[in-house]
Parts: structure tokens; C-alpha cells; sequence
């Protein structure tokens, strides 16, 4: 199963509003493990990343971040389409993650790609720094996340995009138990609530929603 990268607080940990804490809570410090899961070759047949990254439509020289980036599966593509000029903060809480993507940014000669370490409750962005965010498999792992879209607005620029990627209700062969997800509209719900709205769906995947949000 690949769940999505981002480590969050213990169960006891809880946010300010219970109904928006995290669904599964999961520790990523087994790199070994993790690389072989989230960059099996066998994922790409689900979760399509370069059909997902051309659906949203990136301009050269745009900057954009990947919270809860784990070893750069999504990343990697995102540094190709925004080209040499356009920085790519890869977002992870996890440390041997953040070492791990800045040894793979070298090895694949992508130095516009940023690896940032960052507290669990922190986007770990600065004010007016992107113009696009995506969260791929990891917005259901994020405890308070109305607290966590409000500092996130501030990194975005204005007409920045937010993109939560997650799993549709049901048993599916992957991702996390039927009771642990997100409905789409539980997420559509939370962003609306901090003054975003839906203005792109791309139906692209078999098992995910893929949700495209502005403010």
C-alpha cells in the first residue's frame, strides 16, 4: 500500500477541532522500505504521475512545493515541468526522507528541486513563495488541517493553485483501509471553510480524486 509520506504527531496529539485530524498515522523512518514501496515501477499504472502533472498544466519557471514529498516520486516529475528556473520545495517531516531527495535531486541532475524538513504542523513554506502545491496521498495523514491550510494560504501567490490528491471511498487494491479516508467531499469541505473554492476536477485515476483548489 502506499499511503503517502508525511509523518504526523501521535493519536493523543489532536487538533483544535477533532473532526478534521488525521485518518492514519503512520512513521516513515524505515527509508529502505519506503523507497521500495513508493517508487515501485508497478505504482505508475495507478497513480499515472506524468498524466497527473500535465493535467495541471505547469508553466515554465513556476515555483511549486510537494508537502509530504518522501522520496520524490511525484517531485522528480514536477522539477522536469517547471524547468531549471522554477524551484520545487520538497516538504517532509521525516529526516532520512529530506536526505534521501537531496542526494536524488543530484544523482538526477535536478538542482532546482529544494528538499525542506519541517515540523508536522508546519507547510515549512515562506509567505508568497509558490504558485502551485501539491499534496499527494498525504492530506489524511495531517492532524488539524484547517489550522494547516491557513498557514499554507500564506505561502501561496495570488491565482496559487492547491492540489489534494487522495484515495475514493471504498475497498480499492491500494491505499489506506475503507474506514481511514477522506471523502472528496470532506475535502472539498475543509477548503471551502478556509475560503478556498473547487475550480478543476481531472478525472485521471482509477482509485484517487484529484481535487484543484484557488482561493
Amino acid at each position: 500500500m502506499n499511503y503517502g509520506t508525511l509523518l504526523l504527531l501521535p493519536l493523543l496529539a489532536m487538533g483544535a477541532d477533532g473532526d478534521h485530524d488525521a485518518t492514519v498515522h503512520h512513521a516513515f523512518d524505515n527509508i529502505d522500505e519506503w523507497v521500495a514501496r513508493f517508487d515501485d515501477p508497478e505504482r505508475d499504472a495507478w497513480q499515472k504521475p506524468v498524466e497527473v502533472v500535465n493535467a495541471l498544466g505547469i508553466r515554465p519557471g513556476s515555483a511549486l512545493a510537494d508537502i509530504g514529498a518522501g522520496t520524490g516520486y511525484f517531485t522528480v516529475h514536477l522539477a522536469r515541468a517547471t524547468g531549471p528556473d522554477g524551484p520545487v520545495y520538497a516538504v517532509d517531516v521525516e529526516p532520512g526522507m529530506v536526505e534521501y531527495l537531496a542526494e536524488r535531486a543530484g544523482k538526477e541532475g535536478l538542482p532546482n528541486i529544494k528538499p525542506v524538513l519541517t515540523p508536522a504542523d508546519e507547510p515549512g513554506l515562506a509567505a508568497d513563495s509558490v504558485d502551485l502545491v501539491l499534496i499527494c496521498n498525504t492530506w489524511h495523514h495531517i492532524d488539524d488541517r484547517l489550522a494547516y491550510l491557513k498557514k499554507m494560504t500564506t505561502a501561496l501567490r495570488n491565482k496559487g493553485r492547491v492540489v489534494i490528491v487522495d484515495f475514493k471511498e471504498g475497498d480499492l487494491p491500494v491505499g489506506p483501509p475503507a474506514g481511514k479516508k477522506l471523502t472528496r467531499e470532506a475535502v472539498i469541505g475543509e477548503f471551502e471553510k478556509g475560503g478556498f473554492r473547487l475550480v478543476e476536477e481531472p478525472d485521471i485515476l482509477p482509485h484517487q480524486y484529484v481535487l484543484v483548489f484557488t482561493r
